[in-house]
């Protein structure tokens, strides 16, 4: 995975900034797209799909595009390993009989599948690998122009985050649509709070908290169950959420929904900095992510945003958010009773519509592919992508992290090039005052 050379100059916060704010104007014309309904009637063509990686994330994804435009057929599909290929295709033809035009010459498995599915002449693709690889696969998407749909996180180190900033840049450019998989952003509920956030309801911002405690997503079974002969490479991404390089670690992987609702609780303006604590407390066999993370982050206005994730079994669990300002606090807490609300001067309770938010991202992809004015996400994907890499950071080594620092790190966890015999060294679980800084 190259990266874009003149991306190499240290950047700071306020050119990050800057920067932004003209690409998130892309981004609200289409959102604007939101509760007006589907429009297609500047481009009623066919739309062909593909879809690279197979896991359950990327068939659900396939599945909502095919739902979300009566005009839109799957006819490619990707991924390292042909029993995830075959698993997806059965579902999705099972379910989209006369949709799903998939044939062997357009199944592609290997690492250089993507490469594939882009070539084979698809309007628009789904990336849903292991994040590790989201880098190297959206600059591929945009330079064989594609409109794009990503699932979360955009890259699990620094210069990856920038490959993808560049080729956001591109995408704008082409007038490319891209959607990123931070689905809170398309729930109406969430969407309709944090208007009223940013109106003013609760008053002037003065702390964050954000939770996701729940249990191990992908437990690293022992090296004695590794079969003989299986490469590093393989194994590896048999078991990718359990590896930095491939997941981020669950923090970035996962908990990076908390880490977004704070960043959209803050207009997307990066912090100053961030101090951490985190570290394994359940033995993970050869992984080496951490099973809890807590993040402080300071925000120029003085804002304190904290973000709390914790993969255990056997202990508290939950996802809630509570904005609290000088009027009044703003709460999701995912109870049935009042999933979330706003207490205080102006107090208040979400009673409209409840569409699936996984639904919604592709009914508005789509309709804005359709209506000519594409959905641009790509400022805050990127945004909350480095947010969370900033706080893994700065558990990883114990130090203050600074934004300036994380968006110019030179710590490239991702492999320049991958090939399924070669010898890949699992990295040591990072230590708190000794692993360093890069």
């Amino acid at each position: 995975m190259n990266e874009t050379s003149n991306l190499r100059q240290p950047t700071s916060r306020r050119q990050f900034l800057k920067a932004s704010s003209s690409v998130a104007l892309g981004g609200m014309v289409g959102t604007k797209l939101a509760f007006s309904g589907s429009s297609f009637a500047q481009n009623s063509e066919t739309l062909r799909v593909g879809l690279i990686g197979c896991g359950g994330r990327g068939s659900g994804a396939a599945s909502q595009a095919l739902r979300a435009d009566k005009n839109v057929i799957l006819t490619a599909m990707g991924d390292a390993f042909s029993n995830k290929l075959n698993g997806s295709l059965n579902a999705l033809q099972r379910d989209f009989p006369d949709r799903v035009k998939v044939d062997p010459d357009h199944s592609f498995v290997g690492l250089d599948a993507y490469q594939k599915v882009l070539a084979s002449g698809v309007d628009v693709v789904i990336l849903a690998t292991p994040p590790g690889f989201r880098p190297l696969h959206f600059k591929a998407a945009v330079d064989s122009n594609k409109h794009i749909f990503c699932e979360k996180p955009m890259a699990t180190d620094s210069p990856g985050v920038r490959t993808v900033m560049a080729a956001v840049e591109e995408a704008k450019k082409k007038k490319l649509a891209v959607v990123a998989g931070f689905c809170w952003r398309y729930d109406y509920a969430r969407r309709a709070l944090f208007q009223r956030v940013h109106e003013g309801a609760v008053g002037d911002l003065r702390a964050l908290y954000h939770c996701y405690y729940t249990g191990p997503v992908k437990p690293m079974p022992p090296a004695a169950d590794r079969p003989q002969g299986m490469s590093d490479v393989e194994w590896q991404l048999r078991n990718w959420y359990n590896f930095v390089w491939l997941s981020g670690d669950g923090y970035v992987e996962q908990a990076v929904h908390s880490v977004d609702k704070l960043a959209w609780a803050m207009r997307d303006m990066p912090p100053v900095k961030c101090t951490a604590v985190g570290g394994r407390q359940i033995p993970n066999n050869e992984g080496n992510i951490y099973d809890h993370i807590e993040v402080n982050y300071e925000y120029p206005t003085g804002v304190r945003g904290f973000v709390v994730h914790r993969q255990i079994t056997n202990c508290h669990g939950g996802v809630h958010d509570h904005m609290m300002g000088t009027k009044g606090v703003a709460n999701i807490t995912g109870e049935r009773r009042r999933p979330l609300d706003i207490t205080g001067e102006n107090a208040w309770e979400y009673k409209g519509p409840t569409p699936d938010m996984y639904q919604v991202e592709h009914d508005e992809l789509f309709a804005s592919i359709r209506a000519g004015t594409p959905i641009n996400d790509g400022v805050r994907m990127c945004t909350s992508t480095l947010l969370a890499i900033m706080g893994r950071t700065a558990a990883y080594t114990g130090q203050e992290i600074s934004w300036d620092q994380v968006l110019n790190s030179q710590d490239k966890l991702v492999p320049d090039q991958l090939e399924w015999n070669m010898a890949l060294p699992i990295a040591p679980m990072a230590m708190p005052g000794r692993t360093r800084f890069g």
